[in-house]
């Protein structure tokens, strides 16, 4: 292990606090060993980094492309006013939605391979992030399950998981659209093998729907029933933000959501995309 660099795993199945570097300067032993604990442990959390824009894009690069380099995910508008919670306020209802457990991007696609993620501004309570180890749960899983899901899909869409939480699109809405593609609905696989490790785990989460096969109703009974067996102790852990933070998680093993907070209080966090690899990544084929 490079010098200095110490690795705290969490108390759950995944998750570890590094210190001892930082991720603005990393060496290249620093970078190898952020890497390889990063696979193995799915979500590093690094306390008081105070990354700026550039650092932080910087180092969403030393995993490879980039989805998008940055966003702000926020409800703070650009002339620093706090966006209402009441009303029909389009960024409000997206913030709203990541509060349902999902991994990034299942809906494009290509499939995200993870993110940086820094926080600015946090509330005084609440709006915390979750996590959740699809490994784990695919492992905690009856034999007779895994045999059923191993050839079971479904469709991914952020139409469908807005829409289900009374949140439908609007055209020419103030939020950018982003995932609000007119392209073909992705298809994915229920079992993921990840890329780089092998490692099985459950691809499920709030924008998944219509497995082929199923009736509307049964594939929503199971799909819940799997994020709700899934997303248990000792599977999650939920972070709270202090400024200055920096996680990177891996979207190829992991759930997220936002939890609530007061909403007149600002919240403003730092998002980098890390692209996933177009073949790995990539939407079934179409049926």
């Amino acid at each position: 292990m490079a010098q200095g660099l110490r690795i705290e795993p969490l108390d759950a199945t995944f998750g570890a606090v590094v210190t001892g570097l930082s991720l603005a300067a990393l060496t290249d032993a620093q970078w190898q060993a952020v890497h390889e604990a990063w696979l193995r442990h799915a979500l590093l959390i690094f306390p008081d980094q105070h990354l700026g824009r550039e650092q932080q894009i910087a180092l969403g690069r030393r995993f490879g492309p980039l989805e998008f380099d940055i966003a702000a995910i926020s409800n703070v508008r650009k002339d620093g006013s706090v966006r209402p919670e009441a009303g029909n306020d389009d960024v409000i209802k997206v913030l709203k939605g990541n509060m349902g457990w999902h991994a990034d991007s299942t809906y494009m696609p290509v499939q995200a391979k993870g993110a940086v993620f820094t926080a600015e501004v946090v509330p005084a309570q609440g709006g915390d992030t979750g996590f959740a180890d699809m490994r784990a749960a695919w492992d905690a899983l009856d034999p007779a399950m895994q045999a059923r899901l191993e050839g079971l899909s479904a469709y991914h869409s952020l139409h469908y998981s807005q829409a289900r939480i009374g949140h439908a699109h609007r055209e020419n809405s103030e939020y950018s659209g982003y995932g609000f593609h007119d392209g073909p609905v992705p298809r994915r696989p229920l079992v993921k093998v990840h890329p780089e490790t092998g490692r099985k785990s459950l691809l499920i989460g709030r924008h998944a729907h219509a497995i082929p096969g199923l009736s509307a109703a049964e594939s929503e009974q199971l799909l819940d029933e799997l994020v709700s067996f899934a997303c248990q102790p000792p599977r999650v852990y939920h972070h709270r933000w202090s400024v200055g933070d920096a996680i990177i998680w891996d979207n190829r093993c992991l759930l997220h959501r936002a939890t609530p907070w007061d909403m007149t209080q600002p919240r403003v966090m730092w998002h980098t995309r890390l692209a996933g690899d177009p073949v790995s990544e990539a939407a079934l084929a179409a049926a």
